[in-house]
């Protein structure tokens, strides 16, 4: 009989409260979605598994130590789910590792990320009009606009920010804006766009699968670079939500459906 686990691959955080309800909440549901499967945990950020390590003296596995573990006990189907928005870098990183373990497996597979083909961008603009957009509305009034703020990154796949822009103005979604803060576009390449909309209320949320030091500082932060600072300067009402995606049911449900997916293969 098949020994089979579930390698859940995220970037990791030293937010402890939050890495909880995001990352061990899709570990969670992952685990109750898939019973014969076991759940094991690796992170991307050797700078955040070392930082836990020394202040809590939590050992969280790098990609190829957790692979190495699943082949020592004895698993020989594996399926390899990372956590990230994109096929970027730490997707990379992650796709690498895979093919130096493929040989110590009889099966093993990856999962897509949040946003790889046309039906994947389908499916998380619906996700942001149900999981964040109504919410938002309900909290900043009706007329209130959306900016979500994304990671961004050198990697060509930053392309998929504004792939995902097109995709929600398309659906109807035309007051809900991405930003980066690395990236393309950042803080006043969307302000641009917002601008003439007649917009005065920006309810912000982080694109991100866990609210940790980008949320906290760079979107909500009191510092004058910060995106709630830049909004307010420019005489928007800001109402940051310090809430990952990982936090919100219907993002979860979508890690489950790209597991469905690699297990049908």
């Amino acid at each position: 009989m098949a020994k089979k686990a579930l390698l859940v691959i995220s970037f990791g955080t030293s937010y402890n409260d939050n890495r909880e309800k995001t990352i061990g909440a899709i570990e969670g549901l992952l685990a109750e979605s898939f019973p014969a499967w076991e759940v094991r945990r690796a992170f991307t950020s050797k700078m955040i598994i070392k930082k836990l390590k020394e202040r809590d003296g939590e050992s969280v596995d790098y990609i190829d130590a957790a692979l190495q573990r699943l082949a020592d006990d004895g698993f020989d189907t594996v399926v390899v789910q990372p956590t990230h928005i994109m096929n970027g870098t730490e997707y990379d990183f992650v796709a690498g590792f895979v093919e130096q373990f493929r040989d110590r497996f009889r099966c093993i597979r990856m999962g897509k990320p949040l946003l790889t083909s046309q039906e994947d961008y389908d499916k998380v603009v619906e996700a942001i009009g149900v999981g964040i957009v109504e919410p938002a509305k309900e909290m900043a009034g009706p007329d209130a606009a959306v900016v979500l703020m994304g990671h961004g990154t050198e990697h060509f796949a930053n392309s998929a920010y504004s792939q995902l822009q097109l995709a929600l103005w398309l659906s109807g979604l035309d007051d809900v804006f991405v930003t980066t803060v690395e990236g393309f576009p950042d803080f006043y390449d969307t302000m641009a766009l917002m601008k003439g909309a007649g917009i005065r209320n920006v309810v912000l949320q982080p694109f991100m699968i866990v609210a940790g030091d980008h949320a906290n500082n760079d979107m909500a932060g009191d510092e004058e670079d910060s995106l709630k600072s830049v909004m307010e300067h420019n005489g928007y009402k800001v109402f940051p939500v310090v809430k990952g995606l990982g936090e919100i049911p219907e993002f979860r449900q979508l890690f489950v459906d790209r597991v469905a997916d690699a297990i049908k293969k």
